[in-house]
């Protein structure tokens, strides 16, 4: 089922989450509703979906781009490596990021080119639990670490104000500075 997306504002967006414990029909749905919520999005084009951003504070998130497809129930952060570096220059290299729940404000952020992940995803079965250790990188380390922030109750924004840095809204082409 497509579900509402909350917008940054809810309060429920900065609740940490909660483990999932058992992976019965309620997750199985949830996982659905992530999935169909997440295709449907097009302006802007949704990339990853976390469970609070639906108004569920559980540990679960979905992504969906080009090829790279997950369910992930309980991430762990093993390790990440220092913030993504520009091997020509040796500068930060930053990468626009936006979020379904501030549908298009993007800002330059700087994430873990590499990402070690333990997670539980769904067997092809869809019925029983899979542990899986994985390591993800570049473009997909950042939807990875976006999306496990969600489940911190992190938005992308907090990071931009950490780092002092821009936010701006696109109309059609033209990119707009706003304040934070």
């Amino acid at each position: 089922m497509i579900r509402k997306i909350l917008p940054a504002t809810d309060p429920r967006l900065r609740i940490k989450s909660k483990p999932v414990t058992k992976i019965d029909k309620k997750v199985l749905q949830l996982i659905q509703d992530l999935q169909d919520t997440l295709a449907v999005q097009k302006d802007p084009e949704g990339i990853g979906l976390a469970a609070p951003q639906i108004g569920k504070n559980v540990r679960v998130f979905v992504t969906n781009y080009k090829k790279f497809k997950r369910v992930v129930i309980n991430p762990e952060i093993i390790s990440k490596s220092p913030k993504l570096q520009d091997s020509k220059t040796q500068s930060k290299k930053e990468i626009m990021e936006g979020c379904l729940s501030l549908p298009h404000y993007y800002g330059p952020l700087k994430r873990s080119q590499k990402v070690k992940v333990k997670y539980e995803t769904l067997s092809t079965d869809h019925r029983t639990p899979v542990t899986k250790i994985e390591e993800f990188s570049d473009f997909d380390a950042q939807i990875i670490l976006h999306e496990i922030d969600h489940l911190e109750g992190i938005l992308f924004i907090d990071h931009l104000l950490k780092e002092k840095k821009p936010l701006y809204r696109v109309k059609g082409d033209i990119w707009e500075e706003v304040e934070i």
